[in-house]
């Protein structure tokens, strides 16, 4: 198995072929990747170590940084944005890298810190957004609108996830 991922010259390694997340057993023996910011994702760290999280299919293109709505679709757990405009679609989770429609993707069900985000006001109270898959510091109003504390800004780019019950408002 090292020929797979391991290249020699002279006895030294010239080149390792790692891999950045794992899909669990079918990647052992391989060596790990830092991704982009430097860190090992958690798909990588023994149970317990890493954030809580659930690999699902999106049935909408994600971005990094988005709130989203698990949902059943005929048995199959899905995932896509959640929407305070949406009865039903309020905030279970995040997702820190983007997803595909389709595609499968890392889904954090627990609190956590949501990162790469912008112009965030440090200890700022924010709430699900009427725009899908965003947060606002304003409370949504109107007849047919989840009003959801999703979390507080830990820095302009952090949200430290920490969802409340959402509060349906009919009229």
């Amino acid at each position: 198995m090292a020929g797979d991922f391991l290249k020699l010259v002279n006895g030294v390694i010239t080149e390792a072929l790692a891999i950045i997340t794992s899909a669990g057993a079918g990647d052992s023996g391989k060596i790990p990747k830092l991704d982009a910011a430097g860190k090992l994702d958690p798909s990588l760290m023994p149970s317990g170590i890493a954030p809580e999280s659930r690999t699902l299919t999106a049935s909408e293109a994600l971005s990094a940084g988005d709130l989203v709505n698990v949902w059943d679709d005929a048995g199959t757990p899905k995932m896509r944005k959640a929407d305070a405009d949406a009865i039903g679609k309020q905030a279970h989770g995040f997702v820190l890298a983007s997803v595909s429609s389709a595609a499968s993707g890392t889904f954090f069900p627990e609190e956590g810190v949501i990162t790469g985000l912008t112009s965030l006001t440090p200890g700022a109270t924010y709430f699900l957004s009427q725009t899908a898959g965003g947060i606002t510091t304003t409370a949504p109003t109107g007849a047919n609108v989840i009003a959801q504390v999703v979390g507080f800004a830990l820095s302009a780019t952090e949200l430290q996830f920490r969802p409340q019950s959402p509060v349906v408002q009919v009229a």
